[in-house]
C-alpha cells in the first residue's frame, strides 16, 4: 500500500493491469485498512482494480450535502459535500490515473459506507463521473434526502444499495427511518431505470461494514 497526498491521507492499493478505479472515502482512523479492503474485494471478483481510500477530515462536515441538526449526540451535519466531490473530480482521481498510468477513460467507482455511502449516493445526482455507485448502509435517513432523490434523475446508471436487516430496529426515530427510505430509494432508482440491487446483510449498522463494502464493489464490477 503507497500513501501519498494531503499528508499521507490517501491510501493507493494498485494494480498496473487495473481494469476499475474505485474510491473509497473513510474516517481517518482507518485509512490503514485499506490494504485489508482491497484483500476482501478482490476474493469477491477476478477483475483487476486500484482501491483509492481517503481520510475525511470531518465526517459530518464533508460528507453531508447540506447542513442538518444532530441526529445523536451534538454535532450538526455540515454542507460540505460538494467541496469533497470537487477535490475527487478535479484532484484525486486524475491524479491516480496519470500517478498509476491508468486509461484515461477507466471506469470509476465510487463507494462508502454510513454517511459515505450516502455521500456516494448524492455523487450520483450531481455527476457522470462515476460509472457505478456502491452506496453501502447509506444514511438515507438523511433529512430531505428522499426528497431529493424522488425529484431528480440519478446520473449513475449503476447504484448497489445494501442495509443490514436489523439497522431499522435502531432506537433512534430517525435512524429507524432506514428501511423505509431505502426501500423507497430502490423503488425509485427502478423506475428511473437504473441497473441496481438491494441487498439484505445480517446484524446492525456496525456488523461487517469491510464485507458489505468489498460485495458492493465487486458487484459493480460485474461479479
Amino acid at each position: 500500500m503507497e500513501r501519498f497526498g494531503r499528508e499521507n491521507r490517501i491510501a493507493l492499493v494498485a494494480d498496473p493491469d487495473a481494469e476499475y478505479l474505485l474510491v473509497l472515502p473513510v474516517d481517518g482512523r482507518d485509512i490503514a485498512a485499506a490494504d485489508r479492503q482491497a484483500e476482501l474485494i478482490a476474493e469477491r471478483t477476478n477483475a483487476p482494480f486500484t482501491l483509492a481510500a481517503f481520510a475525511v477530515d470531518s465526517w459530518n462536515d464533508d460528507l453531508s450535502p447540506w447542513e442538518a441538526p444532530p441526529v445523536f449526540g451534538m454535532e450538526a451535519f455540515g454542507s460540505g459535500a460538494p467541496q469533497t466531490l470537487s477535490f475527487l473530480e478535479d484532484q484525486l482521481v486524475p491524479g491516480i490515473v496519470d500517478r498509476c498510468g491508468l486509461p484515461a477513460d477507466i471506469p470509476v467507482i465510487l463507494g462508502g459506507y454510513s454517511l459515505a455511502g450516502l455521500f456516494a449516493l448524492w455523487s450520483a445526482y450531481r455527476t457522470t463521473g462515476f460509472a457505478a455507485i456502491a452506496a453501502v448502509s447509506p444514511s438515507v435517513w438523511f433529512p430531505g434526502w428522499i426528497d431529493l432523490a424522488a425529484s431528480r434523475e440519478p446520473m449513475a446508471q449503476c447504484i448497489y444499495l445494501s442495509l443490514g436487516n436489523r439497522e431499522e430496529k435502531a432506537k433512534n426515530p430517525v435512524m429507524a427511518r432506514v428501511g423505509e427510505c431505502i426501500r423507497r430509494q430502490h423503488s425509485l432508482l427502478e423506475d428511473w431505470g437504473v441497473d441496481t440491487v438491494l441487498e439484505w446483510n445480517p446484524g446492525n449498522h456496525f456488523t461487517d461494514p469491510e464485507k458489505r463494502l468489498a460485495k458492493g464493489f465487486a458487484w459493480c464490477m460485474g461479479s
